[in-house]
Protein backbone atom coordinates (compact mmCIF):
# COMPACT_ATOMS: atom_id res chain seq x y z
CA UNK A 1 0.00 0.00 0.00
CA UNK A 2 1.44 3.37 -0.80
CA UNK A 3 1.87 5.72 1.81
CA UNK A 4 1.27 9.49 2.44
CA UNK A 5 2.28 12.14 4.72
CA UNK A 6 0.09 15.03 4.79
CA UNK A 7 1.72 17.92 7.29
CA UNK A 8 -0.91 20.64 8.53
CA UNK A 9 -4.17 19.72 9.40
CA UNK A 10 -6.28 22.79 8.16
CA UNK A 11 -9.19 22.23 5.91
CA UNK A 12 -7.27 21.48 3.34
CA UNK A 13 -4.54 19.30 5.11
CA UNK A 14 -7.31 17.32 6.27
CA UNK A 15 -9.51 17.26 2.54
CA UNK A 16 -5.78 16.11 0.74
CA UNK A 17 -5.78 13.01 3.57
CA UNK A 18 -9.40 12.18 2.98
CA UNK A 19 -8.80 12.41 -0.55
CA UNK A 20 -5.97 10.30 -0.67
CA UNK A 21 -6.93 7.73 1.97
CA UNK A 22 -10.39 7.15 -0.30
CA UNK A 23 -7.90 6.30 -2.86
CA UNK A 24 -6.62 3.09 -1.17
CA UNK A 25 -3.70 5.40 0.40
CA UNK A 26 -2.40 4.81 3.83
CA UNK A 27 -2.81 8.36 5.03
CA UNK A 28 -0.42 9.72 8.24
CA UNK A 29 -1.54 13.76 9.48
CA UNK A 30 1.27 15.45 11.28
CA UNK A 31 0.23 19.01 13.23
CA UNK A 32 2.22 20.77 15.03
CA UNK A 33 -0.21 22.50 17.46
CA UNK A 34 -1.69 20.57 20.03
CA UNK A 35 -5.22 20.66 18.64
CA UNK A 36 -6.15 19.84 14.78
CA UNK A 37 -8.29 22.08 12.47
CA UNK A 38 -5.91 25.55 11.47
CA UNK A 39 -8.88 28.13 11.10
CA UNK A 40 -11.70 25.89 11.77
CA UNK A 41 -11.12 25.32 15.63
CA UNK A 42 -13.39 26.61 18.04
CA UNK A 43 -13.66 26.48 22.31
CA UNK A 44 -15.54 27.62 24.98
CA UNK A 45 -14.58 30.44 27.47
CA UNK A 46 -14.46 30.33 31.29
CA UNK A 47 -18.45 30.89 31.31
CA UNK A 48 -19.34 28.06 28.64
CA UNK A 49 -19.82 30.11 25.85
CA UNK A 50 -18.53 28.95 22.63
CA UNK A 51 -15.93 31.18 20.19
CA UNK A 52 -14.75 29.91 17.11
CA UNK A 53 -10.98 31.30 16.95
CA UNK A 54 -10.56 31.95 13.52
CA UNK A 55 -13.14 31.29 10.38
CA UNK A 56 -16.82 31.26 11.64
CA UNK A 57 -19.13 31.75 8.90
CA UNK A 58 -19.14 29.43 5.69
CA UNK A 59 -20.62 29.99 2.46
CA UNK A 60 -18.21 28.52 0.51
CA UNK A 61 -17.68 24.82 2.85
CA UNK A 62 -21.87 24.96 2.04
CA UNK A 63 -20.89 25.05 -1.35
CA UNK A 64 -17.43 22.94 -2.09
CA UNK A 65 -17.83 20.80 -4.69
CA UNK A 66 -15.57 18.07 -2.92
CA UNK A 67 -17.18 18.52 0.64
CA UNK A 68 -20.64 17.76 -1.27
CA UNK A 69 -19.65 14.34 -2.53
CA UNK A 70 -18.79 13.46 1.86
CA UNK A 71 -21.52 12.77 3.75
CA UNK A 72 -20.29 14.87 6.38
CA UNK A 73 -23.46 15.46 7.79
CA UNK A 74 -23.21 11.65 8.57
CA UNK A 75 -20.28 12.43 10.71
CA UNK A 76 -22.49 15.02 12.92
CA UNK A 77 -21.83 18.10 10.80
CA UNK A 78 -25.10 19.96 10.55
CA UNK A 79 -25.29 23.78 8.85
CA UNK A 80 -28.02 26.75 10.08
CA UNK A 81 -28.43 30.01 9.06
CA UNK A 82 -29.83 32.81 10.42
CA UNK A 83 -32.73 34.48 9.11
CA UNK A 84 -30.58 37.62 7.60
CA UNK A 85 -27.43 36.56 5.81
CA UNK A 86 -25.75 39.70 6.08
CA UNK A 87 -26.44 43.42 6.98
CA UNK A 88 -24.10 46.40 6.49
CA UNK A 89 -25.54 49.18 8.53
CA UNK A 90 -25.05 53.07 7.75
CA UNK A 91 -24.91 56.02 10.07
CA UNK A 92 -29.00 56.73 9.22
CA UNK A 93 -30.02 53.54 10.67
CA UNK A 94 -30.48 51.65 7.38
CA UNK A 95 -28.94 48.94 6.22
CA UNK A 96 -27.72 46.75 3.19
CA UNK A 97 -28.90 43.66 3.47
CA UNK A 98 -28.84 40.28 1.82
CA UNK A 99 -32.01 38.10 3.02
CA UNK A 100 -30.32 34.59 1.82
CA UNK A 101 -33.01 33.37 -0.74
CA UNK A 102 -33.39 35.85 -3.95
CA UNK A 103 -36.36 36.31 -4.30
CA UNK A 104 -36.53 39.02 -0.62
CA UNK A 105 -32.86 40.06 -1.21
CA UNK A 106 -34.29 41.48 -4.55
CA UNK A 107 -37.32 42.99 -2.93
CA UNK A 108 -35.35 44.59 0.42
CA UNK A 109 -32.87 46.30 -2.10
CA UNK A 110 -35.97 48.12 -3.42
CA UNK A 111 -34.92 50.50 -6.46
CA UNK A 112 -31.90 48.30 -6.33
CA UNK A 113 -33.33 44.89 -7.18
CA UNK A 114 -33.10 44.91 -10.82
CA UNK A 115 -29.56 45.93 -10.63
CA UNK A 116 -28.50 42.94 -8.18
CA UNK A 117 -30.57 40.75 -10.30
CA UNK A 118 -28.39 41.20 -13.73
CA UNK A 119 -25.08 41.99 -11.82
CA UNK A 120 -25.68 38.95 -9.23
CA UNK A 121 -29.08 37.36 -9.08
CA UNK A 122 -28.10 35.65 -12.74
CA UNK A 123 -25.56 33.64 -10.72
CA UNK A 124 -27.60 31.53 -8.35
CA UNK A 125 -29.12 28.66 -10.62
CA UNK A 126 -25.61 28.42 -12.35
CA UNK A 127 -23.10 28.47 -9.14
CA UNK A 128 -22.52 24.68 -9.46
CA UNK A 129 -21.14 26.02 -12.70
CA UNK A 130 -19.61 28.95 -11.49
CA UNK A 131 -17.85 26.78 -8.42
CA UNK A 132 -16.61 24.30 -11.19
CA UNK A 133 -14.82 26.62 -12.97
CA UNK A 134 -13.50 28.97 -10.21
CA UNK A 135 -12.13 26.44 -7.06
CA UNK A 136 -9.46 24.89 -9.11
CA UNK A 137 -6.20 26.91 -10.76
CA UNK A 138 -7.02 30.02 -13.30
CA UNK A 139 -5.26 27.40 -16.05
CA UNK A 140 -7.80 24.79 -17.48
CA UNK A 141 -10.12 24.19 -20.01
CA UNK A 142 -13.58 25.60 -18.98
CA UNK A 143 -16.25 22.94 -19.14
CA UNK A 144 -19.09 26.33 -18.68
CA UNK A 145 -17.25 29.12 -21.17
CA UNK A 146 -20.04 31.07 -21.76
CA UNK A 147 -21.12 31.24 -17.94
CA UNK A 148 -17.38 31.66 -16.97
CA UNK A 149 -17.12 34.67 -19.34
CA UNK A 150 -20.06 36.28 -17.59
CA UNK A 151 -18.89 35.96 -14.04
CA UNK A 152 -14.97 37.09 -15.27
CA UNK A 153 -15.82 40.48 -16.88
CA UNK A 154 -17.43 42.02 -13.94
CA UNK A 155 -15.03 40.30 -11.81
CA UNK A 156 -11.66 41.79 -12.86
CA UNK A 157 -13.41 45.57 -12.38
CA UNK A 158 -12.48 47.38 -8.79
CA UNK A 159 -14.91 46.84 -6.42
CA UNK A 160 -15.16 49.96 -6.05
CA UNK A 161 -15.94 50.66 -9.39
CA UNK A 162 -18.59 47.75 -9.50
CA UNK A 163 -20.98 49.57 -6.67
CA UNK A 164 -21.05 52.31 -8.62
CA UNK A 165 -23.52 50.39 -10.76
CA UNK A 166 -26.17 50.53 -7.48
CA UNK A 167 -27.73 53.49 -7.15
CA UNK A 168 -28.61 53.58 -3.57
CA UNK A 169 -26.25 53.90 -0.58
CA UNK A 170 -27.37 50.48 0.83
CA UNK A 171 -26.60 48.29 -2.13
CA UNK A 172 -23.33 49.85 -2.36
CA UNK A 173 -22.10 49.49 0.85
CA UNK A 174 -23.57 46.05 1.09
CA UNK A 175 -21.53 44.88 -2.23
CA UNK A 176 -18.00 46.64 -0.74
CA UNK A 177 -18.72 44.89 2.56
CA UNK A 178 -18.50 41.86 0.88
CA UNK A 179 -15.81 42.69 -1.06
CA UNK A 180 -13.53 43.49 1.40
CA UNK A 181 -13.02 40.02 2.29
CA UNK A 182 -10.73 40.33 -0.10
CA UNK A 183 -8.69 42.47 2.21
CA UNK A 184 -6.86 44.62 -0.36
CA UNK A 185 -7.54 47.95 -2.23
CA UNK A 186 -11.46 47.86 -3.08
CA UNK A 187 -9.85 50.27 -6.02
CA UNK A 188 -7.73 47.30 -7.48
CA UNK A 189 -9.14 44.95 -10.30
CA UNK A 190 -10.40 41.98 -9.55
CA UNK A 191 -11.29 43.01 -6.09
CA UNK A 192 -14.96 42.25 -7.36
CA UNK A 193 -14.81 38.70 -7.67
CA UNK A 194 -14.78 38.00 -4.27
CA UNK A 195 -17.53 40.30 -3.48
CA UNK A 196 -19.35 38.41 -6.63
CA UNK A 197 -18.61 34.72 -5.57
CA UNK A 198 -19.67 35.33 -1.83
CA UNK A 199 -23.02 37.56 -2.31
CA UNK A 200 -24.11 34.81 -4.97
CA UNK A 201 -23.25 31.81 -2.77
CA UNK A 202 -25.28 33.76 0.19
CA UNK A 203 -28.20 33.24 -2.24
CA UNK A 204 -27.91 29.64 -3.02
CA UNK A 205 -26.31 28.65 0.34
CA UNK A 206 -26.48 30.85 2.92
CA UNK A 207 -24.11 31.96 5.05
CA UNK A 208 -24.26 29.34 7.41
CA UNK A 209 -22.49 28.25 10.48
CA UNK A 210 -21.68 24.59 11.76
CA UNK A 211 -23.29 24.04 15.11
CA UNK A 212 -20.87 23.61 17.30
CA UNK A 213 -18.75 25.72 16.27
CA UNK A 214 -16.15 25.59 13.16
CA UNK A 215 -14.30 23.07 15.09
CA UNK A 216 -17.43 20.62 13.67
CA UNK A 217 -15.95 21.08 10.27
CA UNK A 218 -12.65 19.64 11.24
CA UNK A 219 -14.10 17.01 13.99
CA UNK A 220 -16.58 15.50 10.74
CA UNK A 221 -13.43 15.60 8.42
CA UNK A 222 -11.37 13.81 11.13
CA UNK A 223 -13.76 11.18 11.73
CA UNK A 224 -14.52 10.77 8.25
CA UNK A 225 -10.37 10.34 7.61
CA UNK A 226 -10.22 7.61 10.64
CA UNK A 227 -13.40 5.53 9.10
CA UNK A 228 -10.83 5.65 6.00
CA UNK A 229 -8.04 4.27 7.88
CA UNK A 230 -6.04 7.51 8.11
CA UNK A 231 -4.22 8.41 11.56
CA UNK A 232 -3.60 11.86 13.45
CA UNK A 233 -0.80 13.04 15.49
CA UNK A 234 -0.44 16.20 16.74
CA UNK A 235 2.46 17.72 18.54
CA UNK A 236 4.91 17.03 15.74
CA UNK A 237 6.55 20.16 14.30
CA UNK A 238 8.21 19.39 11.12
CA UNK A 239 11.38 20.97 9.94
CA UNK A 240 12.04 19.07 7.16
CA UNK A 241 11.11 16.23 4.68
CA UNK A 242 13.94 13.91 5.96
CA UNK A 243 11.94 13.53 9.36
CA UNK A 244 9.01 12.15 7.21
CA UNK A 245 11.21 8.96 6.48
CA UNK A 246 10.23 7.88 2.50
CA UNK A 247 6.57 8.34 1.67
CA UNK A 248 5.28 7.84 -1.81
CA UNK A 249 3.44 11.20 -1.64
CA UNK A 250 3.81 14.19 0.48
CA UNK A 251 1.08 17.33 0.62
CA UNK A 252 2.41 20.86 2.91
CA UNK A 253 -0.25 22.56 4.53
CA UNK A 254 1.72 25.59 4.56
CA UNK A 255 3.12 28.92 3.54
CA UNK A 256 5.02 29.12 0.54
CA UNK A 257 7.65 30.65 3.19
CA UNK A 258 7.38 27.42 5.37
CA UNK A 259 7.45 24.78 2.35
CA UNK A 260 11.41 26.84 1.00
CA UNK A 261 12.68 25.82 4.97
CA UNK A 262 10.96 22.03 5.10
CA UNK A 263 12.04 21.56 1.55
CA UNK A 264 15.62 22.99 1.84
CA UNK A 265 18.19 22.37 -0.91
CA UNK A 266 15.72 19.90 -2.42
CA UNK A 267 13.75 22.53 -3.44
CA UNK A 268 14.55 23.77 -7.31
CA UNK A 269 16.08 27.31 -6.94
CA UNK A 270 13.63 28.44 -9.55
CA UNK A 271 10.31 26.81 -6.93
CA UNK A 272 12.75 28.38 -4.32
CA UNK A 273 12.76 31.79 -5.74
CA UNK A 274 8.99 32.05 -6.62
CA UNK A 275 8.14 30.82 -3.07
CA UNK A 276 9.91 33.49 -1.19
CA UNK A 277 8.69 36.00 -3.85
CA UNK A 278 5.40 35.26 -2.13
CA UNK A 279 3.86 38.62 -0.60
CA UNK A 280 1.63 38.43 2.80
CA UNK A 281 -0.84 41.11 3.12
CA UNK A 282 -2.97 42.97 6.12
CA UNK A 283 -3.54 41.66 9.18
CA UNK A 284 -6.61 40.66 11.56
CA UNK A 285 -7.23 41.84 15.01
CA UNK A 286 -9.44 39.96 16.35
CA UNK A 287 -12.33 40.59 19.43
CA UNK A 288 -14.11 37.92 21.34
CA UNK A 289 -17.02 39.53 23.25
CA UNK A 290 -19.53 37.47 25.55
CA UNK A 291 -22.43 39.82 25.53
CA UNK A 292 -25.52 39.77 27.73
CA UNK A 293 -28.61 40.06 25.21
CA UNK A 294 -26.82 40.58 22.18
CA UNK A 295 -25.71 43.88 20.59
CA UNK A 296 -28.55 46.27 20.63
CA UNK A 297 -27.98 47.59 16.71
CA UNK A 298 -30.13 50.56 16.11
CA UNK A 299 -31.53 48.76 12.96
CA UNK A 300 -33.98 46.17 13.05
CA UNK A 301 -33.01 43.97 10.25
CA UNK A 302 -28.95 44.10 11.63
CA UNK A 303 -30.11 42.09 14.37
CA UNK A 304 -31.77 39.67 12.87
CA UNK A 305 -28.40 39.33 10.63
CA UNK A 306 -25.81 36.53 11.35
CA UNK A 307 -23.06 38.99 9.63
CA UNK A 308 -22.55 42.12 10.06
CA UNK A 309 -19.98 44.20 8.15
CA UNK A 310 -19.09 47.69 8.99
CA UNK A 311 -17.19 50.47 7.52
CA UNK A 312 -20.09 53.02 6.78
CA UNK A 313 -21.08 54.01 3.07
CA UNK A 314 -18.48 52.46 0.42
CA UNK A 315 -16.07 55.48 0.16
CA UNK A 316 -15.28 55.31 3.69
CA UNK A 317 -14.86 50.98 3.29
CA UNK A 318 -12.32 51.79 0.46
CA UNK A 319 -10.10 54.41 2.11
CA UNK A 320 -10.17 51.65 5.57
CA UNK A 321 -8.78 49.04 3.03
CA UNK A 322 -6.48 51.48 1.12
CA UNK A 323 -4.84 53.22 4.56
CA UNK A 324 -4.20 49.11 6.01
CA UNK A 325 -2.36 47.97 2.75
CA UNK A 326 -0.41 51.06 2.90
CA UNK A 327 0.32 49.79 6.88
CA UNK A 328 -1.79 52.80 8.53
CA UNK A 329 -4.05 51.94 11.28
CA UNK A 330 -7.23 53.98 10.10
CA UNK A 331 -9.34 55.43 13.21
CA UNK A 332 -12.43 53.56 12.04
CA UNK A 333 -10.83 49.87 10.43
CA UNK A 334 -13.61 47.87 8.47
CA UNK A 335 -14.89 45.42 10.95
CA UNK A 336 -16.92 41.89 10.53
CA UNK A 337 -19.18 40.79 13.28
CA UNK A 338 -20.31 37.28 13.12
CA UNK A 339 -23.71 36.81 15.50
CA UNK A 340 -23.59 32.85 14.98
CA UNK A 341 -25.79 32.05 18.03
CA UNK A 342 -28.67 33.43 16.28
CA UNK A 343 -28.39 30.38 14.14
CA UNK A 344 -26.77 28.07 16.38
CA UNK A 345 -28.21 29.05 20.42
CA UNK A 346 -25.96 25.83 21.99
CA UNK A 347 -23.39 28.23 21.56
CA UNK A 348 -24.64 30.89 24.33
CA UNK A 349 -25.13 30.64 27.81
CA UNK A 350 -28.31 31.75 29.08
CA UNK A 351 -28.97 35.06 28.12
CA UNK A 352 -24.74 35.11 27.53
CA UNK A 353 -23.90 35.56 23.79
CA UNK A 354 -20.48 35.13 22.10
CA UNK A 355 -20.24 37.75 19.59
CA UNK A 356 -17.11 37.10 17.56
CA UNK A 357 -15.23 40.58 15.67
CA UNK A 358 -12.13 41.27 13.56
CA UNK A 359 -10.61 44.22 12.34
CA UNK A 360 -8.52 44.37 9.22
CA UNK A 361 -5.02 46.16 10.64
CA UNK A 362 -1.86 46.65 8.87
CA UNK A 363 0.49 43.81 8.26
CA UNK A 364 2.26 42.98 11.28
CA UNK A 365 0.13 45.16 13.43
CA UNK A 366 1.81 45.26 17.18
CA UNK A 367 -1.16 48.02 18.56
CA UNK A 368 -4.07 47.40 20.41
CA UNK A 369 -7.56 47.68 18.17
CA UNK A 370 -9.96 46.31 20.94
CA UNK A 371 -11.53 49.89 21.19
CA UNK A 372 -11.18 50.41 17.65
CA UNK A 373 -13.35 47.36 17.00
CA UNK A 374 -15.69 47.64 20.25
CA UNK A 375 -15.82 52.13 18.78
CA UNK A 376 -16.92 50.75 15.05
CA UNK A 377 -19.82 48.43 17.18
CA UNK A 378 -21.02 51.58 19.18
CA UNK A 379 -21.22 54.02 16.35
CA UNK A 380 -24.18 51.10 15.03
CA UNK A 381 -25.45 49.68 18.30
CA UNK A 382 -25.28 52.23 21.28
CA UNK A 383 -25.18 50.74 24.32
CA UNK A 384 -23.16 47.94 23.52
CA UNK A 385 -20.08 48.66 25.72
CA UNK A 386 -22.89 48.34 29.09
CA UNK A 387 -23.70 45.01 27.87
CA UNK A 388 -20.08 43.36 27.33
CA UNK A 389 -19.19 40.54 30.56
CA UNK A 390 -16.37 39.48 28.71
CA UNK A 391 -13.38 40.24 26.04
CA UNK A 392 -10.50 37.96 24.32
CA UNK A 393 -8.58 39.17 21.69
CA UNK A 394 -6.04 37.92 19.48
CA UNK A 395 -3.65 40.02 18.02
CA UNK A 396 -1.76 39.69 15.03
CA UNK A 397 1.25 37.73 16.45
CA UNK A 398 -1.04 35.56 18.73
CA UNK A 399 -2.50 34.72 15.06
CA UNK A 400 0.60 33.73 14.00
CA UNK A 401 1.74 32.11 16.86
CA UNK A 402 -1.61 30.26 16.87
CA UNK A 403 -1.14 28.83 12.66
CA UNK A 404 2.74 29.42 11.42
CA UNK A 405 0.56 29.57 8.04
CA UNK A 406 -0.76 33.36 9.51
CA UNK A 407 2.64 35.09 8.64
CA UNK A 408 2.58 38.66 10.64
CA UNK A 409 -1.25 37.66 11.24
CA UNK A 410 -2.49 37.56 7.27
CA UNK A 411 -5.43 35.06 7.64
CA UNK A 412 -5.69 34.54 4.39
CA UNK A 413 -1.68 33.07 3.81
CA UNK A 414 -1.04 35.56 1.10
CA UNK A 415 -1.85 39.50 0.08
CA UNK A 416 -5.02 39.28 -2.78
CA UNK A 417 -3.10 41.58 -5.48
CA UNK A 418 -4.08 40.78 -9.13
CA UNK A 419 -0.72 38.54 -9.68
CA UNK A 420 -1.06 36.39 -6.70
CA UNK A 421 -4.91 35.89 -8.00
CA UNK A 422 -4.02 34.70 -11.13
CA UNK A 423 -0.60 32.93 -10.24
CA UNK A 424 -0.48 31.14 -7.01
CA UNK A 425 1.29 30.10 -5.80
CA UNK A 426 4.21 30.50 -8.90
CA UNK A 427 3.27 30.21 -12.27
CA UNK A 428 3.18 26.67 -13.54
CA UNK A 429 0.48 23.93 -15.48
CA UNK A 430 0.58 22.70 -11.71
CA UNK A 431 0.17 25.05 -9.30
CA UNK A 432 0.19 22.48 -6.46
CA UNK A 433 3.49 20.90 -7.83
CA UNK A 434 6.94 21.86 -5.59
CA UNK A 435 9.00 20.23 -8.17
CA UNK A 436 10.39 17.59 -6.09
CA UNK A 437 8.67 14.58 -7.48
CA UNK A 438 5.90 13.34 -5.10
CA UNK A 439 6.00 16.58 -2.83
CA UNK A 440 3.10 18.84 -3.52
CA UNK A 441 2.07 21.98 -1.91
CA UNK A 442 -1.71 22.27 -0.65
CA UNK A 443 -2.39 25.58 1.79
CA UNK A 444 -4.38 28.34 1.02
CA UNK A 445 -1.61 29.65 -0.77
CA UNK A 446 -2.47 27.16 -3.73
CA UNK A 447 -5.92 27.96 -5.82
CA UNK A 448 -8.65 28.71 -5.13
CA UNK A 449 -7.39 30.63 -1.87
CA UNK A 450 -8.53 31.05 0.94
CA UNK A 451 -11.79 30.14 2.43
CA UNK A 452 -12.87 26.74 4.27
CA UNK A 453 -13.65 24.17 1.44
CA UNK A 454 -11.19 21.81 0.89
CA UNK A 455 -10.43 22.66 -2.70
CA UNK A 456 -6.86 23.34 -2.63
CA UNK A 457 -5.98 20.33 -1.06
CA UNK A 458 -8.72 18.12 -2.78
CA UNK A 459 -7.19 19.35 -5.87
CA UNK A 460 -3.39 18.88 -4.77
CA UNK A 461 -4.45 15.18 -3.91
CA UNK A 462 -6.01 14.39 -7.09
CA UNK A 463 -3.06 15.52 -8.30
CA UNK A 464 -0.67 13.52 -6.20
CA UNK A 465 -3.01 10.24 -6.93
CA UNK A 466 -2.04 10.33 -10.81
CA UNK A 467 1.61 9.77 -9.70
CA UNK A 468 0.67 6.54 -7.98
CA UNK A 469 -1.04 4.82 -10.22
Amino acid sequence: MARAVVVGSGPNGLSAAVALAQAGVDVQVLEASDTIGGGARSSRTDSGVLIDHCSAVHPLAAGSPFFSTLGLERHGLTWHRAEIDVAHPLDDGTAGVLIGPLAPSLAALGADGPAWQRLIGWMEPVLDELFDELLQPIVHAPRHPLTLARFGLPALVPAATLAKRFATPQARALFAGISAHSIAPLEKPATSAIGLLLAAAGHRFGWVVPEGGSQAITDALVSLLTELGGTIETGVEVTSLAQLGSPEVTLLDVSPQAAVHIAGDRLPARVAKAYRRWTYGPSAFKVDLEVEGGIPWINEETRRAGTVHMGGTVAEVAAGERAISAGIMPERPFVLVAQQYLADPTRSVGDRHPIWAYAHVPHGYTGDATDAVINQIERFAPGTRERILAVHTRTPAEFASYDANYVGGDIATGATTLRQLLVRPRFGLDPYATGIPGVFLCSAATPPGPGVHGMGGWNAAIRARKGLV
